[in-house]
């Protein structure tokens, strides 16, 4: 009887051993797409950064790559803790979670929140730009950033092309007679901004607020879907 009861407490700890390997293994594939999802928003769009009045985007994405990434080490040390059942490396690999939950849920958090107030924050902020920073010294990385936008989703302007009729740029001599910026045409040239019939650039209704907003709206809901959702899966 005795024997048959250390069978059975041995059988059961077989089964716990690989129930907490496959969570492991689901734990640092989750991991994985964090760090994937936070990367990519940085690396794939990261020029319009310089144009956002707010660093609350950059800062969630940020924010997934760094719990994405501790999530994948901590992955590998329940690994060993479970191949090698130390009690103290799974201690470690629990509080190592919750710190994880607890990230996760903030950056999650922190994309809902920018995503609520993003189409407030655009409709003052871009239009000032393009009016005061395009072209001015010291805004190097603010003009990469507005002509990128343009030539990237096909637009011309905050709302629409008359907008650059306020910019210093375009006020300036140094415009040399262009009414939009080069960037605005369809295909780029120099000096191509003088003409702005629509067969030269390009007229989209809205502008590119619209556009923007829309790129931003569903990468802070994929960022915060992600965050949150992973987060609740180790909660669980």
């Amino acid at each position: 009887m005795a024997r048959y009861k250390v069978e059975q407490d041995d059988w059961l700890i077989v089964y716990l051993k690989y129930l907490l390997f496959v969570f492991n293994f689901f734990f640092w594939v989750g991991g994985a797409t964090v760090l994937a999802v936070g990367v990519w928003t940085l690396v794939e769009k990261s020029g319009y950064l310089s144009i956002l009045a707010s660093s609350t985007f950059a800062a969630s994405a940020y924010i997934l790559i760094f719990a994405g990434a501790l999530v994948m080490v901590t992955g590998f040390l329940g690994f060993g803790a479970i191949i090698r059942e130390d009690r103290s490396c799974l201690s470690t690999y629990f509080c190592l979670l919750l710190v994880i939950f607890l990230v996760e849920l903030v950056a999650g958090v922190l994309a809902h929140m920018y995503y609520q107030r993003l189409s407030e924050e655009l409709k003052q902020h871009l239009t000032r730009t393009l009016a005061e920073n395009y072209r001015q010294p010291g805004a190097v990385d603010i003009t990469l950033s507005v002509d990128r936008l343009q030539q990237d989703f096909k637009c011309c302007g905050s709302n629409s092309s008359a907008d650059w009729q306020h910019s210093a740029y375009i006020l300036s001599q140094e415009a040399e007679g262009r009414r939009v910026p080069d960037s605005c045409c369809k295909t780029v040239v120099v000096r191509c901004g003088q003409r702005v019939h629509p067969s030269n650039i390009y007229k989209v209704e809205g502008g590119c607020i619209t556009k923007l907003e829309q790129f931003l709206a569903d990468h802070l809901l994929l960022m915060g879907a992600v965050g949150i959702g992973v987060a609740c899966l180790q909660k669980r």
